[in-house]
């Protein structure tokens, strides 16, 4: 039987863009599926939108999967979009379905997870009281204290040559206006973000940093956004030493959580490497597809 689409539109539109949406249903109204697409409006990013399209699995077969995403792809090219990027979990119908719809694997990426039950409080303490001479730690709640703003925003360049396979992403320049607005995506979301970063005792300049999104109500699992440590201060552990003290933080002032949760490039073996000595083990993995129109 046919499908019904109706389309929505999110009326709040964020810094980086705004969000299209389409609900399908079946002949009695019953809802079998969606569509979100994200039309991605930051300076270098205006080629580019977000697909996430769910289906029932009951409706697998039928014409609402493929209705959502022509929905979806008119509106990209009506917006002027010439790449829609997507991701499915490796093996799933999902993948399937974009495979066989013109997209392409373009990014593997493995999530990970921590059992924080599990975790060496000794082994994290020994990580954390090693010496890294020439570095110190600093940590903060939210938005980055005014003294390290600076630094902290140059920081942010070291996210540009994480491995992303050839996902059409183009570097955004960052700075205060963007990072608040980063910050303030995660409180709408009911968490709240903890970075922890390794500052030259040097200069002063921030060396790296991680973060970690916590759920507001303290349960549950959190998330990593990501880790990153600049080109020149790479080889010495930077990387590690953080992940160890955002952990430790989680289990210390967070002790009814379950977990962390983590997804990393297959690529970016130094970020697996620390995942794999802090005891994070893989879940699936998951991966991004790319089509153009």
């Amino acid at each position: 039987m046919p499908t019904r689409l109706v389309a929505l539109t999110d009326p709040v539109a964020g810094p980086a863009g705004h969000r299209l949406a389409w609900l399908a249903s079946d002949t009695t109204g019953l809802p079998v599926g969606s569509a979100f697409l994200f039309v991605f409006t930051r300076s270098g990013q205006e080629h580019l939108a977000g697909l996430d399209l769910h289906v029932h699995p009951a409706e697998a077969r039928g014409d609402a999967g493929p209705r959502l995403l022509d929905a979806a792809l008119a509106a990209a090219r009506e917006h002027d979009r010439r790449r829609v990027v997507a991701h499915a979990v490796a093996g799933s119908p999902a993948e399937r379905f974009l495979a066989a719809r013109d997209f392409h694997p373009v990014l593997t990426l493995v999530a990970a997870r921590l059992p924080l039950a599990g975790t060496d409080a000794a082994a994290l303490t020994g990580i954390i009281d090693a010496p890294h001479p020439g570095y110190r730690l600093a940590s903060w709640d939210g938005m980055v204290p005014d003294a390290l703003a600076g630094g902290f925003v140059a920081a942010r360049r070291a996210m540009d040559d994480t491995p992303s396979g050839g996902v059409d992403f183009r570097a955004v320049p960052w700075d205060l206006d963007r990072l608040r607005a980063a910050v303030a995506a995660v409180g709408r979301q009911g968490d709240r973000l903890h970075t922890v970063a390794a500052v030259s005792e040097e200069d002063g300049t921030i060396a790296g940093y991680t973060e970690l999104a916590l759920p507001g109500d303290g349960r549950g699992d959190a998330r990593h956004h990501g880790t990153a440590v600049l080109l020149g201060h790479r080889g010495r552990g930077l990387g590690l030493w953080m992940k160890a003290a955002s952990v430790r933080h989680a289990r210390e002032h967070h002790p009814l959580l379950d977990g962390l949760l983590t997804d990393t490039a297959d690529t970016n073996a130094p970020i697996r490497r620390i995942n794999d000595a802090l005891g994070y083990r893989p879940a699936h993995t998951t991966r991004q597809y790319q089509r153009d129109l």
